[in-house]
């Protein structure tokens, strides 16, 4: 299937990432359902593009008019068939979990039309583990945003062993088309190019915060003011989610089997913890109730 044949857009999971996504979509032009299979998640998804959007038009950063087309073009499905009947590209973003995601990968192979591409935001379970739980394997494969979807400009395609090039072609097209910059990732890995380049450098700030050589504070402040890194690991930790960290570093030991893997302990007690980061006011840092 060729670009010129994406007319609409459906995006599974109403969380951060897929409403995100979806919004991109839609101020892009394309037709977006994002739907969620918490019908909670999908009203709190429509709060917030309208909030996110009037917050653009306040700061001068979007007009009116751009602000209503995009609402035009977005759909909040209660209905997963509403959402999926007449895609023709499918961005899955849900939780990290294998066997939850090769159910809906199932799912949508018997709602969406045969020609559509079926996408996975996940950066740590690799496509070739869910395409089988479709028909269409060669229309399945990875399509990695970054958090903040909204601002990231980055979006990582990589396709498995049975993926067609006509549908990487137009994915990496698709992303280019919203307003991003893909990179191809020629061969299956975990984490992709982006990701491993980022637990690199987080590992080692953790190594340096366990043998009390450093505090994550002055981990941070060596990265952004000796690197010119716009935020340390630490601070990236708290923004993107400890509880993420946590499970992408466990699916990836869960794939590899190496020891080396595993979420570090530190990570480990601050996930047993609660300590999420941001989103719960404590995680490497702490943070007013405002800015949760």
């Amino acid at each position: 299937m060729s670009i010129d044949n994406v007319k609409t857009i459906a995006v599974i999971g109403a969380g951060a990432m897929g409403s995100q996504i979806a919004m991109v979509c839609a101020l892009a032009g394309y037709p977006t359902a994002v739907h969620d299979a918490v019908p909670e998640a999908v009203k709190k998804a429509e709060a917030w593009a309208r909030k996110w959007l009037d917050e653009r038009v306040a700061k001068g950063r979007l007009t009116a008019d751009q602000t209503a087309a995009a609402l035009r073009h977005l759909t909040f499905a209660t209905s997963f068939a509403e959402a999926v009947g007449r895609a023709d590209f499918v961005i899955e973003a849900i939780i990290e979990n294998q066997d939850i995601k090769r159910t809906c990968f199932g799912d949508l192979d018997r709602a969406c039309p045969p020609h559509a591409i079926l996408a996975t935001n996940s950066s740590s379970i690799l496509s070739s583990r869910i395409a089988d739980a479709t028909r269409r394997p060669d229309k399945v494969l990875n399509m990695h945003f970054f958090n903040p979807a909204v601002v990231m400009e980055l979006v990582e395609v990589m396709g498995h062993p049975g993926t067609s090039e006509d549908s990487i072609a137009t994915t990496m097209e698709l992303s280019r088309r919203i307003g991003k910059t893909p990179v191809r990732v020629r061969k299956e890995i975990p984490a992709f190019i982006a990701n491993r380049l980022l637990h690199a450098v987080a590992n080692e700030g953790l190594r340096l915060v366990e043998k009390g050589v450093a505090t994550p504070e002055e981990v941070d402040l060596a990265a952004t003011k000796g690197l010119r890194y716009p935020m340390g690991p630490f601070r990236l930790m708290d923004l993107t989610g400890i509880d993420v960290a946590y499970h992408v570093r466990t699916e990836r030991h869960r794939q590899s089997g190496d020891p080396a893997d595993k979420p570090h302990p530190l990570i480990v007690e601050k996930f047993e913890r609660g300590e999420f980061g941001q989103k719960t006011g404590k995680g490497w840092y702490e943070y007013p109730k405002d800015q949760k």
